[in-house]
């Protein structure tokens, strides 16, 4: 699998060589439609949302970093003193005012997507638009897929990362968890073989992507990142009819660790707004 580099494509070429066939894809110019394209620096929010409250909690107040606090940890990172990894944000929560620069969000691609409908915004199914900030050695701790077999779109817009990726189909190799199967017990970055011994036939693939890019991580392709730089982008994942099957098992499968009554209402409920989406897509065509 080669990780192409593409611009000025259409919607419909993006659809039959990537969406359709499940290959990831990097846009280099896919968020020129943003106004935050060329916008988002860490001085450019200390200025506008320095207060701004983060998802990661600081271990020594016992507080979420603030935004000043999270571009400082970003910029004043190194190997011999990582800052936390991943410094996130809930765009639409936290910083709501932020949407405008972030329009059309789908950027002429990533549609349709059902995450944007109301019913599944109300179902919670780890839909939100996310600040990701890094620090140069910031590495995500784990290869992954995404929950719920959502798509990932993951917008570079500040600084460089080193992305790796694996094909579907290598969970043998990776390792997966038993209680999750969406997480790799291997640290790729530094594989033990005595321990995971099957990890030797992983073909891995890495490849960076730099400020004004666009990642396109399919459904069900194992993942993740290490920043070389300080590090700004925006991610949102995607929902509709090509992944809506594993989305349903995962639904019930995640659900079901709560409890059994839960996950039948869970379930049903995605089932009624996936076939809502579905008929307006119908009506729509």
């Amino acid at each position: 699998m080669e990780i192409q580099r593409k611009s000025g494509i259409s919607y419909e070429e993006f659809m039959e060589e990537h969406h359709n066939p499940g290959i990831p894809v990097i846009f280099t110019d896919a968020t020129k439609v943003w106004k935050a394209n060329g916008l988002f620096t860490p001085d450019w929010f200390r200025e506008n949302y320095p207060d701004k409250e983060s998802d990661v909690i600081n271990k020594d107040t016992g507080k979420p970093y603030k935004m000043t606090e999270v571009m400082d940890l970003a910029e004043q990172s190194s190997e011999e003193k990582l800052a936390p990894y991943p410094l996130t944000f809930n765009i639409t929560k936290e910083i709501p005012e932020m949407l405008d620069l972030l329009l059309p969000l789908n950027l002429g691609y990533a549609k349709p997507n059902w995450l944007e409908d109301k019913s599944f915004k109300r179902g919670n199914w780890g839909g939100i638009i996310e600040l990701f900030v890094g620090g140069p050695g910031g590495k995500f701790p784990y290869v992954h897929k995404d929950y719920y077999h959502l798509s990932a779109w993951i917008n570079q817009l500040y600084g460089e990362k080193l992305f790796t990726v694996f094909p579907r189909g290598q969970e043998k190799y990776l390792y997966a968890t038993e209680k999750n199967q969406w997480r790799s017990e291997v640290n790729v970055f530094n594989p033990d073989l005595e321990k995971h011994p099957e990890f030797k036939n992983a073909t891995p693939i890495s490849f960076k992507v730099s400020a004004g890019e666009t990642l396109y991580i399919p459904f069900g392709i194992w993942h993740t990142a290490h920043s070389l730089t300080p590090t700004i982008s925006v991610a949102f994942d995607q929902l509709n009819s090509k992944n809506f099957p594993l989305f349903m098992n995962d639904v019930w499968n995640f659900k079901k660790e709560s409890s059994k009554p839960k996950a039948v209402a869970a379930y049903l409920y995605a089932l009624a707004s996936g076939m809502g989406c579905r008929l307006k897509e119908t009506i729509k065509a």
